[in-house]
């Protein structure tokens, strides 16, 4: 067994440079490519990355490179390994009951009357994991050995590459009971039926060459879970007392990211595993436990959520620590596998030279671990060029101009309650039925349409100049007036302009607020084969001019109908940027929220009655420890009220949350105060309307009836028996019929006849609530 190396990271970005992966991926479920073309494809992505990793000083041989490759996401990998899937794709497997690449799309996407797992967001990040449905009768067999081939893939190449797989708790822990289980049923109680897969699926890793394993359990670390933190734990325990007790086995290195261990450090460190993976970015080094002697401690003293340089001196200051608590090594690591940030920082060519000397993207990252790792080896003299250039870098970023504005902050300074307060909501919504004189069920959109290639061509020719400000700009109306029309022909009540001036419902604001910057290649997997950009917010935040108000009142101009103007909530737009790290994020999220206010009352002055501001990451940064969350709560929602306060009463808020269990926050929604709140509830197939229901919320809400994230195309008798459950548990007069989210991802095909049929459904339950009524 070889000693773990001395410094590594916790996974890499596996979409490609350039996307490659998602345009693969892509043009397969487009059948312009065959399977076999797919798979070569994926494999250059891997060779590439093991000798990108390689390159940057992390080891070929002593299993310092990651084997953490994914073709839709980690969670529906390991589902797919220990084969299980729902009841209603059994049909997919092979006649050697293995499960396929097609058939592992097929259980991601759906097809047919087949609906896909559900999707949520992997702890307090913005990445899409599927969760596993597991029920009694869930049979657990070793199902896919692809994770073994890519270890054996890299050995043929020289490497010796350590394999990354969802760890068994938490593989329980994210899953939820399947429609056959009984009530109450907890898929953790199946753990025992699992770990002797895991046993198997271990001993082929050891035979193909790898001699450490990495099992991912941030479950650990997470109180926000169904399950507590003492019955993770003991879980921990049984998993691993069996794990680490197999002959044939790679070394276990049980990574635990996204907070700290606490208390289940000392379940891992009584464990016969070789290495405990610990976050060292959101938690502090602990108290030394029993049982670390024969353990190595990995820690995560890199950012892997976030871009920026840091301090690395404190990050080997850190390790020195950790070497005080007498285990029997220390390795540096990044704090979370780097799927969540850009490649590399040099394929940005636009960004100013003093932003970039702060940043660093996973490349750098692993260049600064391999750096920390020198320093583990050879002492701190030997890396004190690194360090004092990093602490320089910091020392700088602090003390630019941009960075700190007085302005802005005589602004957050002068703030009182009445600022966050707005009218009393009886007497907004009777203000709101006199203006707006919506019928029971008011349809909607959430904001976006289809991005269509034309859209996308066309702001790439503008980009280049290929075409001029005047024709670009008369591209977008030509494309609102298709837009609006399609709505009044449908038969919507309460209209969207589409959007197709915007990029991204984040980059777009950031592109248009002081602050801010964006990327030409920073690309981040949001979920499958859909990425991101995040923007990099690195100063103080203004708004110098309305940003969204032409188009909206253009809009408006088409139509009698009402026009929603849409914003982006200041915490989504924290959330889903790289933000700064050198404040407090309720300050941050204030000066966004006053930029948003002032926009707000700049659409209200040009005639826009409603306001959507999307919150959809609202619950995505809960903090994952119970004791964090009520300040997070506190400063989020306030934030979101300080952005729309100033609106009048006969002005209808909307908002928008996307994926995530609302009943842990259903207190924080009903807080924001919006008058009208959308969410998402298809996929579910409408569960959350029973926390709603439970709760009491008595503001409008509307709980999503077509998941957009999935080609499928809801049948009418689908979406009625979801508004039919809706409307059986909560009154008629709070409810909104809408999709689950935005439509750009969606071809104008499936969006007009999921549209049809979400109409007519709309318009049968319509009928009989007027007749009850």
């Amino acid at each position: 067994m070889t000693a773990f190396p001395e410094g590594t990271v916790l996974g890499y970005p596996r979409i490609g440079r350039r996307r490659e992966l998602k345009k693969a991926v892509e043009a397969f479920w487009a059948g312009r490519i065959d399977e076999a073309e797919l798979e070569r494809t994926a494999a250059e992505l891997r060779a590439a990355t093991r000798e990108r990793l390689a390159a940057q000083g992390l080891g070929e041989n002593d299993s310092a490179i990651p084997e953490s490759f994914s073709y839709y996401d980690q969670v529906l990998d390991a589902a797919v390994t220990v084969g299980a899937i729902p009841a209603r794709f059994e049909d997919l497997r092979a006649e050697d009951g293995t499960i396929g690449l097609p058939a592992y799309f097929t259980i991601a996407r759906g097809e047919g009357d087949r609906a896909p797992l559900e999707m949520t967001k992997w702890f307090d990040t913005n990445y899409h994991y599927l969760v596993p449905e597991i029920g009694p009768e869930t049979v657990f067999s070793l199902s896919s050995d692809r994770i073994v081939r890519q270890v054996q893939e890299a050995a043929d190449a020289g490497f010796r590459t350590r394999p990354v797989v969802v760890g068994p708790v938490t593989f329980l822990a994210l899953a939820k009971a399947a429609d056959e289980a009984p009530e109450g049923f907890d898929p953790l109680s199946r753990l025992d039926d699992l770990v002797p897969v895991y046993a198997e699926l271990l001993g082929a890793l050891k035979a193909a060459g790898a001699e450490w394993v990495q099992l991912d359990e941030p479950a650990l670390v997470s109180e926000s879970l169904p399950a507590s933190v003492a019955e993770l734990g003991a879980a921990a325990a049984r998993a691993y007392a069996v794990l680490g007790g197999l002959a044939e086995r790679p070394a276990i290195f049980v990574a635990a990211p996204y907070a700290a261990l606490d208390a289940n450090l000392s379940v891992l460190a009584a464990a016969p595993i070789e290495a405990i993976g610990l976050d060292l970015v959101r938690g502090t080094v602990p108290a030394a436990v029993p049982g670390l002697a024969d353990k190595v401690l990995v820690g995560g003293v890199i950012d892997g959520h976030n871009i920026w340089r840091g301090d690395l001196a404190a990050a080997f200051d850190t390790l020195e620590v950790l070497r005080g608590l007498g285990a029997a090594g220390v390795s540096a690591s990044t704090s979370t596998s780097l799927q969540h940030v850009p490649h590399d920082v040099e394929d940005e060519s636009k960004l100013d030279a003093r932003l970039v000397s702060w940043l660093a993207f996973a490349d750098q990252k692993v260049a600064q671990i391999t750096t920390l790792a020198r320093g583990l080896a050879e002492g701190r003299a030997a890396i004190g060029a690194e360090l004092d250039a990093a602490s320089a870098a910091l020392a700088d970023r602090l003390s630019a101009p941009g960075v700190r504005v007085d302005a802005v902050r005589a602004r957050t300074a002068a703030l009182t309650e009445a600022d966050f307060t707005r009218g009393d909501y009886d007497a907004r919504v009777a203000a709101q039925s006199i203006a707006l004189d919506l019928p029971a069920l008011p349809l909607t959109t959430i904001g976006s349409f289809p991005q269509t290639g034309e859209i996308r061509r066309a702001r790439a020719q503008f980009t280049k100049g290929e075409i001029t400000a005047e024709e670009y700009d008369g591209f977008l109306r030509d494309e609102i007036g298709r837009v609006v029309a399609l709505q009044e022909e449908l038969g919507l009540d309460v209209l969207v302009h589409g959007e197709p001036e915007r990029n991204d419902m984040v980059q777009y604001f950031a592109e248009n607020l002081d602050g801010f910057d964006v990327t030409e290649n920073g690309w981040v997997q949001s979920y499958g084969s859909r990425a991101t950009r995040p923007s990099i917010l690195w100063g103080d935040v203004s708004r110098p001019a309305p940003i969204t108000v032409a188009w909206s009142q253009y809009a408006q101009s088409l139509t009698a109908k009402p026009m929603k103007g849409m914003l982006t909530g200041p915490v989504t737009i924290l959330a889903w940027s790289f933000v700064r790290d050198d404040q407090p994020l309720a300050e941050t999220a204030n000066q966004v929220a006053l930029a948003l206010r002032d926009e707000i009352a700049d659409l209200e002055a040009a005639g826009i009655g409603v306001i959507q501001v999307d919150e959809p990451a609202l619950r995505e940064l809960l903090p994952l420890k119970k004791a964090d969350q009520p300040a997070y709560l506190d400063w989020s929602v306030a934030s979101f009220r300080l952005s729309t306060a100033g609106a009048e009463i006969a002005t209808q808020v909307h908002t928008h949350l996307c994926y995530s269990e609302f009943g842990v926050v259903i207190d924080a929604i009903r807080a924001l105060d919006a008058d009208v709140t959308s969410i998402e509830a298809a996929r579910s197939r409408m569960e959350v309307v029973t926390d709603i229901a439970a709760a009491g919320f008595d503001h409008g809400i509307g709980p999503g009836v077509y998941d957009i994230h999935s080609p499928r195309v809801p049948e009418t008798a689908e979406v009625e028996t979801l508004l039919r459950r809706a409307v059986a548990e909560i009154p008629t007069r709070q409810l909104w019929v809408n999709p689950d989210c935005g439509l750009k991802t969606r071809g104008y095909e499936e969006t007009n006849a999921s549209l049809r049929n979400i109409v007519e459904a709309t318009r049968r339950v319509r009928e009989d609530v007027s007749v009850a009524v």
